[in-house]
């Protein structure tokens, strides 16, 4: 019974100091809702701190003794422990929360990119196999017959299969460098050799189109790399100058060395990109608001930046004059400059 009236004696003293510490500390949560998390957290560790040692104050009548002694101390060393923690741990929290946030974005828009990316190819594959089934019936029921019109058709169909082919190729080589299993070989690789063999393969497309293809470069750099993907990523830059520059255009191949890393350049004639779609002509299937070219499945530029990217290089576009510049940056193979 001593010990419930004493309660009942000091109650109203240690609520009335207590209470009005907790309510300020809920209004400063409210005023602090819009701050970091880290500020809230630190707010939250405080206010039962500080409301614990207002109730003792107000026990004690403000006199100093054993018993607020012991409590101030404790409250003290309470405070220098978990406001730190409460520190690092409402910043975690938010950072986390970013990156949850970044990556639910970037899900997002792999998604759309992926329901994009089927659209094109569902668009491409049923093109050539409409042709090729055309042609196949003509064949089979004897529409044509004569030598020189079955040799076209023949041609014709090895063409379609043979696009299809390049689409298969493009799509699994894109599968590779998305779900990260892609293995590359390094060793060193002049770029020399990596052109000249991407040039003499697209030289007939070239051809065909009227537009010509040259080289402006008298030392080429050596680059650390795998030789197969990076002529892959030569072919592809090329192949998209070729498709986009006019007849009686040119193609144009530098390269060069610049802050300790290798530079090659493909200049075309294109006619230049809106800028707003400068940073989207890497995404998958993305041919921006022009005419959709009869060739490839709109894949060449996203393997191209996976490839050089795997190479930990860079690669960027740019408007320059009548038309692009593609630009790729690779690393400089040890001890090798210019070839």
């Amino acid at each position: 019974m001593d010990v419930l009236t004493e309660l009942t004696h000091v109650a109203p003293y240690a609520i009335g100091l207590s209470l009005p510490v907790a309510l300020l500390g809920a209004g400063l949560l409210y005023l602090l809702r819009q701050r970091s998390l880290a500020t809230a957290l630190t707010v939250l560790v405080l206010v039962p701190l500080l409301a614990t040692l207002a109730g003792v104050l107000g026990v004690t009548g403000f006199m100093f003794g054993p018993l607020l002694t012991t409590v101030v101390v404790i409250c003290t060393a309470v405070g220098v422990i978990t406001v730190p923690v409460a520190v690092v741990l409402g910043r975690n929290i938010a950072r986390r929360s970013v990156w949850e946030r970044e990556a639910r974005a970037r899900e997002r828009q792999a998604e759309a990119s992926r329901r994009e990316l089927v659209a094109w190819i569902s668009h491409d594959l049923r093109t050539p196999l409409a042709g090729i089934r055309a042609m196949a019936e003509a064949l089979s029921d004897g529409v044509v017959d004569e030598p020189g019109e079955v040799c076209a058709y023949a041609d014709r169909i090895r063409d379609e299969t043979g696009r299809l082919s390049r689409m298969v190729d493009d799509l699994f080589e894109l599968s590779r460098i998305t779900a990260g299993a892609l293995q590359l070989e390094f060793s060193t690789v002049p770029l020399r050799d990596v052109v000249s063999e991407a040039i003499a393969a697209e030289h007939p497309r070239a051809q065909r189109r009227g537009v010509r293809l040259r080289t402006d470069t008298s030392e080429w750099p050596v680059v650390t790399g795998s030789d197969p993907e990076l002529a892959r990523v030569v072919r592809n830059l090329l192949s998209n100058a070729i498709r986009h520059t006019p007849a009686e255009g040119t193609v144009v191949l530098t390269a060069g060395v610049d802050d300790g890393r290798a530079w090659l350049r493909v200049d075309d004639a294109c006619g230049g990109i809106d800028p707003q779609d400068l940073d989207r002509v890497f995404e998958v299937a993305y041919r921006g608001n022009r005419a959709r070219d009869d060739e490839g499945g709109g894949l060449g530029l996203a393997i191209a930046q996976g490839l050089v990217q795997a190479h930990d290089g860079t690669i960027r576009a740019a408007n320059r004059g009548a038309g692009c510049r593609f630009e790729v940056r690779l690393p400089l193979a040890e001890r090798s400059g210019l070839a």
